[in-house]
């Protein structure tokens, strides 16, 4: 009996005391679980956090990223011109460092004039009050201007700005450097693309003087060619003008994927063509790729420079048109060298085409070998290019497991 009395007493314990503390513990832990999934939808998957992602690369290029981090840190140009010097003549590798040097020093620019803007605004408002009390306090000096000249640079005045000096100082030291001429043509370029006061014209024009510059310096090298192709739509090249250059980027890369990408937006409807022109200009590149090529992928730019501002189609992203040029670029990818520069490129747009057609799996298969970098279309034309590529992560994780995937601590497998 005693026995039976001792075993009921410990039922009542485990039932009253011990099992609900159990259940507390359990749901505090889920609890937290939740809050950070709800701070963080991608919390579990082992992918970057939002404001680590990297916004100067398209993808991983660990030598790059050493020489950039070292320039910017030390102020000094010479290790990613050393890294521009040992790369070659690997063409589409080339440009794409060109590109991802002069979007960094452009957004280090960028970051140091939006800080000054900010302190002059606080200073403005502070001495504006004390100017009622005060009326004779001197004026707040305005912004100092940066050269863009291929000389040397005037010296930015005390306070002044004094991002991106690596860059001048490596165009003024070294003028018949060819990489330091190719990447202050393409930030230059940046730079005209981003102004929309009355110097953007002469900064464009000063931008095709550099790659002039650069193309005497290295004739054999298409880079500043294909820089050549962006400042063309800008400064209105006629059709004869355009095709002309770009017969030249052709006899020095034919499959080069980064210069198709340059010259695409100029038969677009936005530009000096149609959408059928540059249809028409997509599939041919794609229908004359050569094996390993990621040309097949083209018609899918194609498609996304003439989507509509508003979309009132339902399914246009099931259509027929966009999930050919879907299966396309996703051969392509497949296709090509996992190590290709410009592979990247495609995957991040695939990773919007994919979530706005709600292919959610394919879309995480694309996430995974690109996260950690969005230096690349669609995102970096985003006022914050970081969030929005987060944002479309996130979609592409709530879709994948709305529709039967489970969470785990990596994202599935490719």
């Amino acid at each position: 009996m005693e026995a039976l009395l001792l075993l009921i007493v410990l039922t009542a314990v485990v039932g009253l005391v011990i099992a609900p503390a159990v259940r507390r513990r359990r749901l505090a832990r889920e609890g937290g679980q939740a809050a950070v999934r709800a701070a963080d939808p991608t919390a579990g998957y082992g992918l970057t956090p939002q404001h680590e992602l990297d916004v100067r690369l398209p993808g991983p290029d660990r030598e790059l990223i050493e020489a950039l981090d070292e320039t910017q840190r030390t102020g000094d140009w010479r290790p990613v011109g050393r890294l521009l010097a040992f790369t070659g003549d690997e063409w589409e590798l080339r440009w794409q460092r060109v590109q991802s040097i002069a979007g960094a020093a452009a957004v280090e620019l960028a970051r140091e004039r939006a800080a000054l803007r900010e302190a002059q605004d606080d200073n403005g408002g502070r001495k504006g009050r004390r100017a009622q009390a005060s009326p004779l306090e001197d004026s707040v000096p305005g912004p100092s201007k940066v050269s863009f000249t291929k000389g040397e640079p005037a010296s930015p005045p005390e306070g002044g700005l004094s991002g991106a000096a690596w860059l001048r100082t490596w165009r003024a030291e070294e003028p018949r450097d060819p990489g330091g001429a190719q990447v202050y043509a393409q930030f230059l370029t940046w730079q005209a693309l981003a102004d929309d006061s009355a110097d953007r014209q002469i900064v464009l024009e000063e931008a095709r003087n550099v790659c002039k510059d650069a193309q005497r310096l290295q004739a054999d090298d298409p880079t500043p060619y294909v820089t050549e192709l962006v400042l063309a739509r800008h400064l209105g090249y006629r059709k004869a003008d355009f095709e002309s250059l770009w017969a030249t980027v052709r006899r020095h890369a034919p499959d080069h994927m980064g210069a198709h990408l340059a010259a695409l937006p100029y038969w677009s409807q936005q530009w000096a063509g149609s959408k059928e022109e540059a249809d028409a200009f997509a599939q041919t590149a794609a229908s004359h790729a050569t094996q390993g090529s990621l040309l097949p992928a083209l018609p899918l730019f194609a498609v996304h420079d003439h989507l509509p501002d508003v979309n009132m189609v339902r399914g246009l992203y099931q259509s027929a048109e966009i999930e050919r040029a879907i299966e396309a670029a996703e051969f392509a990818v497949d296709q090509a060298p996992e190590d290709h520069p410009v592979r990247p490129h495609v995957l991040h747009l695939l990773v919007w085409f994919l979530v706005r057609a709600e292919r959610y799996g394919e879309a995480i298969d694309a996430v995974q070998v690109v996260d950690g970098y969005v230096g690349a279309l669609p995102w970096a034309g985003a006022p914050d290019p970081a969030a929005e590529y987060a944002a479309y992560r996130a979609l592409a994780l709530a879709g994948w497991e709305a529709t039967g995937g489970a969470r785990t601590e990596q994202p599935p497998s490719a």
